[in-house]
């Protein structure tokens, strides 16, 4: 067996340790200079490595790792100290501000799918026909399209993400924000939307990939599987897709079929299309 052969099972049995060391501690156990002078590495040294292998750094990890469990232990009702405790949180602050990180709401609205948040909602003119936004002081947290005598339905499909929340119908704020998303002429990097995810872990991954696929654009569902290391989930990359929340802002328009072949999508292939050629032009200015 030749050194590099030697050196990379070395380095696999050293991912492997630290992914479990990782994942059974709470968060305020975790030392990573004393784990790293273990494996003999610096801290340094075996940051690098987990990123190399991992594609994240160990910090990250950590962080998805409770943030996963703390999910749980919400959905089985646990009170806020309680999980903070659990997933090694010395106060609850710690857990909201995680919250908030990934979620870009606090824990307790996403436990109770909404409960406690005011859900602005309202129907504004599009390129791409009639469009249905609801959002809230956390950002967007919906985006449908209908056609007519469609809103019933489609109001129904988002508004039923969101339980628990309280819907007011405001077109006028609505408004700005769809101009805002609409209008290429305001659009600003530098102050991107704000969203909101509310899925399966697999489903976040695969709406947060969509985002990375650059305006006027595209790839396909088993590049997409891939890029979330899943490469034979191109088929359930296809279903989370099909349930993403917010049309446009998170981009599934922009995958397409292994053949080329533009594929089901929640608001007709029509509109797919419209999107992409709409995309081009605007790209081409």
């Amino acid at each position: 067996m030749e050194q590099a052969e030697i050196n990379q099972i070395n380095d696999y049995k050293k991912i492997k340790k630290a992914i479990c060391y990782l994942s059974k501690r709470k968060a305020d156990e975790v030392d990573l200079i004393d784990f790293a002078a273990s494996l003999n590495l610096n801290k340094r040294q075996f940051t690098d490595l987990f990123k190399r292998w991992c594609g994240l750094s160990p910090k990250t990890f950590m962080q998805a790792v409770a943030l996963n469990h703390a999910k749980k232990l919400l959905e089985a009702k646990k009170s806020m100290l309680d999980v903070s405790l659990e997933v090694g949180f010395s106060s609850t602050s710690r857990l909201h501000d995680l919250f908030v990180t990934h979620h870009a709401m606090p824990p307790g609205a996403w436990a109770n799918k909404g409960k406690g948040l005011d859900m602005i909602w309202g129907v504004n003119a599009s390129p791409f026909g009639m469009a249905l936004l609801f959002t809230t002081k956390y950002g967007l947290a919906g985006l449908a399209f209908f056609d007519e005598g469609e809103e019933k339905e489609a109001y129904e499909d988002m508004a039923n993400r969101w339980k628990n929340a309280k819907f007011i119908r405001d077109d006028g704020k609505i408004k700005a924000i769809a101009n805002r998303i609409f209008d290429p002429k305001k659009w600003d990097k530098n102050k991107p939307i704000e969203v909101i995810l509310i899925g399966s872990d697999f489903e976040v991954r695969v709406w947060q990939s969509l985002i990375d696929i650059p305006l006027g654009e595209i790839d396909s569902y088993g590049e997409l599987a891939k890029i979330i290391d899943k490469p034979k989930a191109a088929r359930a990359v296809g279903a989370a897709i099909g349930r993403n929340p917010i049309s446009f802002v998170v981009p599934c328009h922009r995958v397409i079929g292994k053949n080329g072949k533009l594929t089901g999508y929640h608001w007709g292939l029509e509109r797919k299309q419209a999107m992409l050629g709409w995309e081009v032009g605007v790209k081409g200015l």
